[in-house]
């Protein structure tokens, strides 16, 4: 039987996205966001939600863009930097001794390491209580050739992509194998199989 949940949120895995952003003086940084994803197909829209307070905000407003960069599970320990430290206390590239790249359209820095890189304009935001929704347009997707698969998409299993359980504090990967087939594994209730 199921039973209430004290605290309803969050739903897990969440992505470990690291948010890259230019602050207000053209200085390169960014933050780790949780509360994100996919929510439009057509334009590809990815949506970051973030708190007035933090750093990154002001540089998301002032130049309407940010990028969304998925780092790999062998990444954790310079993602997780991101979301200790505040931008406004230093360096967090140098820190990490990662390099920010200029985006080819949006006015955001990309992760060069980090085997995914979106870059995005904003076209939404939205108040929605402890933090701002910001829908950003993809105009630019970047991956790494031995990331992708014979199609040209980004392998989830070549990726390994980081993700997060923000009740329990922890970041995941992913198995070694799919569980199944999407929009077909459910075929087989229908088929008595």
């Amino acid at each position: 039987m199921k039973v209430a949940v004290n605290k309803p949120l969050p739903v897990y895995p969440a992505p470990a996205f690291l948010v890259g952003v230019y602050d207000e003086e053209g200085k390169p940084g960014g933050m780790i966001a949780a509360w994100g994803g996919v929510c439009c197909s057509e334009p590809p829209c990815i949506s970051v939600a973030v708190q007035k307070a933090r750093y990154s905000f002001g540089g998301i407003v002032a130049r309407k863009a940010f990028t969304v960069n998925v780092p790999s599970e062998a990444q954790a320990a310079e993602a997780d930097y991101f979301g200790i430290f505040s931008g406004r206390d230093g360096d967090k590239f140098a820190a990490t001794g990662l390099t920010p790249r200029r985006g080819e359209i949006a006015d955001a820095p990309l992760v060069e390491e980090f085997p995914i890189s979106f870059e995005c304009e904003v076209i939404h935001s939205a108040e929605l209580g402890s933090h701002v929704l910001f829908v950003g347009k993809v105009v630019k997707t970047w991956a790494f050739e031995e990331h992708l698969d014979e199609r040209g998409q980004p392998d989830p299993l070549k990726v390994r992509p980081l993700v997060f359980a923000p009740q329990f504090g922890m970041y995941y990967g992913l198995r070694d194998e799919p569980v199944a087939r999407a929009f077909s594994v459910g075929r087989t209730i229908r088929e008595g199989k």
